[in-house]
């Protein structure tokens, strides 16, 4: 940005020359921007009268403010300025190009988010030139400072008439015609990208049944004409239907984001809606200049909301928070549709969670020799990842197909569901059904637990006393065992690493909504069902099964090979990077201290290495648990815009139900 340099008002008002080459005055138009955001208050008060200096109590006005209302007195005393200054901003506003400061700012040239990145990530890097035709570009340099929104709505009405001085030179109509052009142009984008498939399809059918967005481009020529006309009897109707079009195009842009579900939602899509919902207030803001009677206050608040839009257009962080969090909302309201399977509300569900538990246990013990077997193959750091990853996933899935669970995977996924009920805890029946809902879920957790291990380890034991009765010697021996009670052991790093997986955890449930996500959105479902090729293949009946058993599944079977594949490789990865980070699953651990059991026997229940084992997959069973619905938790508050202020409330209500029923957090209703 151009920095201020030695400038003071008698300087500026002797450099103000009409006649100077157009990228001179733009670079004095911000120096004068400048002067009035940095000049010393002794520059301002040095030549104001009376009247104009602030009050001994001190003046809350802002300072720009006062310091162009010192100018405008100096130009009122002294004509001769008055007349450059006016010079200079009317041949500038003749040379340059109004349409794009009112059509363009704060719009993206292309509905398409990673583009509007780099254009964001060019405009921080690259510095800008005031040798422009381009008065959204000028517009830029002039109001650079985040604080100059605030003072240009304090500008007075006394002082929006003593401004009009630098605008003497204007035509009366010049700005009304740019204005007038910029309109046609945000109204052909809006009529194209309404009429655009990406967007059409997932409007409600409801509300392009009058065809607003055809019909947007007619309705605003017949306006152009009525205000062409001498006496304007026709434009108050005219009007008025275009407001009713402009309504119509608002409404069915908004329905977008309520037939997601259907259609799915990509960053993009989301990215086009929100241009096309701006470009629309901006219709609106342009109408109300051209039709003010007296435009000043209107004119005052377009200056004031494009300099907001300049603002908002650089930053990258904003553009992600906004368009990613839509995004996150979809991937956790997919998860809390999940998650509401893992949630048990009475004694039969709570049954079978028991049930399916013990079975995800039964497979996980085959998992932890499947585990030892590849340790002691002895591959390369990425290989034995690798197939670690494999050996993880392919447990996850069969326990996934054969409609079993492993508990360590539910947090992630309930988290969004018990999200969406902090919606009602204003009344105390909502918080009541909070509260409830949270007994639900640790009751569920710590079933999902139990029925893991309550058969991951029994069985590791029986299979390691199976092998001594039959081949005389254990299937994991005492050095495999040994490097168990030293790894396992809480006098270490497990709790890190026990929190470490709860982050995988937690990442394999976005995938999983994402790639959901994707799945819909690309219709892939109705591409099974409905595809030449593959219909012939299968068959009609046998497609459209398939399609909807991939629709059912899709999401599990991505949460439990992205799961399986991360426990695996990641730290191998990390590893290279001489980070010695490793996987430690609450389930997993308890098999291979069981097999280390089986190995040396149960003398070494007397020694405080087991204990300390034990100790550590405890803490390794909270922090898998509590890390990813930590997450998971936080991410659906943010992405719903729901915010946790009655905290103490929730939190009483909570420690309530503890303290009168605490077997509700562990036993189901009868």
């Amino acid at each position: 940005m151009l920095k201020f340099r030695g400038w003071d008002l008698t300087a500026l008002l002797n450099a103000a020359h009409p006649q100077a080459p157009l990228a001179e005055r733009n670079l004095w138009l911000v120096h004068l921007v400048d002067w009035l955001r940095r000049a010393p208050l002794k520059d301002v008060r040095a030549g104001a009268p009376a009247a104009s200096r602030p009050p001994p109590g001190g003046d809350v006005t802002p300072l720009p403010v006062r310091r162009l209302r010192h100018l405008l007195g100096v130009l009122e005393r002294h004509p001769e300025h008055a007349r450059a200054f006016a010079g200079v901003i009317t041949s500038v506003w003749a040379e340059t190009d109004a349409i794009s400061l009112f059509a363009e700012v704060g719009f993206a040239p292309r509905m398409a988010l990673w583009g509007e990145f780099l254009s964001r990530l060019r405009r921080r890097v690259l510095p800008m030139t005031a040798d422009t035709r381009d008065l959204a570009e000028l517009f830029e340099l002039l109001f650079h400072d985040e604080t100059d929104e605030n003072w240009i709505h304090a500008l007075d009405d006394d002082l929006l008439e003593r401004l009009s001085l630098l605008f003497a030179g204007a035509p009366e109509g010049d700005w009304r015609d740019e204005m007038r052009a910029a309109i046609t142009v945000l109204v052909s984008s809006v009529r194209a990208a309404g009429l655009s498939g990406a967007l059409r399809v997932r409007m409600d059918p409801k509300r392009l049944v009058s065809r607003p967005f055809r019909h947007l481009a007619m309705a605003w020529e017949r306006v152009e004409h009525a205000l062409d006309h001498p006496d304007r009897a026709g434009l108050p109707a005219q009007l008025q239907y275009l407001r009713a079009l402009l309504d119509e195009c608002r409404a069915a842009v908004g329905s977008v984001p309520e037939h997601l579900e259907e259609h799915g939602v990509s960053v993009d899509l989301m990215f086009g809606v929100e241009q096309m919902q701006a470009r629309l207030r901006r219709i609106e803001e342009l109408l109300d200049c051209l039709l003010a009677e007296h435009p000043r206050r209107e004119l005052l608040r377009l200056v004031a909301t494009l300099v907001k839009v300049v603002h908002e257009r650089r930053s990258i962080r904003t553009l992600f928070a906004r368009h990613y969090s839509l995004l996150a909302r979809k991937v956790a309201e997919r998860s809390a549709e999940t998650g509401e399977h893992y949630i048990t509300r009475n004694r039969e569900e709570y049954g079978d969670m028991l049930r399916r538990a013990g079975g995800g246990g039964l497979v996980i013990a085959g998992t932890t020799f499947a585990k030892f077997a590849i340790m002691a193959v002895g591959l390369s750091a990425f290989w034995g990842g690798f197939w670690a990853g494999f050996n993880y996933a392919s447990s996850f899935v069969i326990i996934h197909l054969l409609h079993w669970t492993v508990a360590t995977k539910q947090p992630a996924m309930t988290a969004p569901a018990l999200a969406e009920k902090l919606r009602h805890i204003d009344s105390d029946t909502g918080l009541q059904g909070f509260v409830d809902e949270v007994a639900h879920l640790f009751r569920s957790q710590t079933a999902g637990i139990i029925g893991n291990l309550a058969l991951a380890a029994p069985v590791v034991l029986a299979v390691q006393w199976l092998a001594w009765a039959v081949f005389g010697r254990p299937l994991v021996e005492a050095p495999e065992a040994e490097h168990v009670l030293h790894s396992l052991t809480v006098v270490g790093p497990t709790l890190l690493f026990a929190a470490f997986t709860g982050v995988l955890l937690f990442i394999s449930s976005l995938i999983a909504g994402w790639v959901e996500n994707w799945f819909v959105f690309f219709r892939l479902d109705s591409a099974i069902a409905w595809n030449p090729r593959i219909v012939a293949f299968l068959g009609g009946t046998r497609a459209r099964r398939w399609a909807h058993w991939w629709r059912e599944n899709i999401s599990g079977l991505t949460a439990n090979i992205s799961l399986g594949l991360m426990l695996g490789l990641v730290p191998a990865l990390l590893g290279f990077f001489g980070l010695p980070l490793e996987a430690r699953h609450v389930t997993l651990s308890s098999g291979q201290l069981a097999a280390a059991v089986g190995a040396l026997g149960l003398d070494v229940l007397k020694h405080w290495p087991f204990w300390a084992c034990v100790i550590g997959i405890l803490g390794t069973g909270l922090l898998n648990v509590g890390v990813s619905f930590t997450l998971a938790f936080r991410v659906a508050l943010r992405s719903r815009g729901i915010k946790l202020a009655d905290r103490r409330r929730v939190r009483a209500a909570v420690w309530a139900r503890i303290r009168t029923r605490p077997l509700s957090f562990f036993l189901p209703p009868r």
